[in-house]
């Protein structure tokens, strides 16, 4: 069972990521740009997914992932309950949201310094 804490660290320690609150909620960004935010009990995570993506890998296991809501549907995202993924499947899915928004060059440094993967 993930929770907050097992991801929040993430959003400082990724290159060019940083944490802000908007609105009391918690989120990760990169420029402008937000790939991972919680609602506001933290219960719920959304992260940057390939939209062409996104449908496939919520119905292959729709206990965990969710669709965005339909304002968001035009945005590259999915939602996912925290407490339904480990702690490092959600370290993955931050990391990999981050890849979505760093240049190439930033997730291959991150790559070779993590081999193992995130956390």
């Amino acid at each position: 069972m993930a929770e907050i804490q097992d991801v929040l660290a993430l959003g400082a320690e990724l290159e060019r990521s940083y944490v802000v609150r908007v609105r009391s909620r918690l989120k990760f960004r990169v420029g402008q740009l937000v790939y991972a935010a919680f609602s506001l009990d933290e219960k719920t995570m959304g992260f940057a997914f390939p939209k062409q993506e996104r449908e496939a890998f919520v119905g292959g296991d729709p206990r965990k992932f969710q669709m965005p809501s339909m304002s968001d549907m035009r945005f590259n995202w999915v939602h996912a309950d925290l407490a339904a993924l480990a702690p490092d499947e959600a370290r993955e899915l931050v990391v990999d949201a981050w890849r979505m928004v760093v240049p190439a060059k930033v997730a291959r440094a991150y790559d070779l310094l993590h081999p193992d993967g995130p956390g």
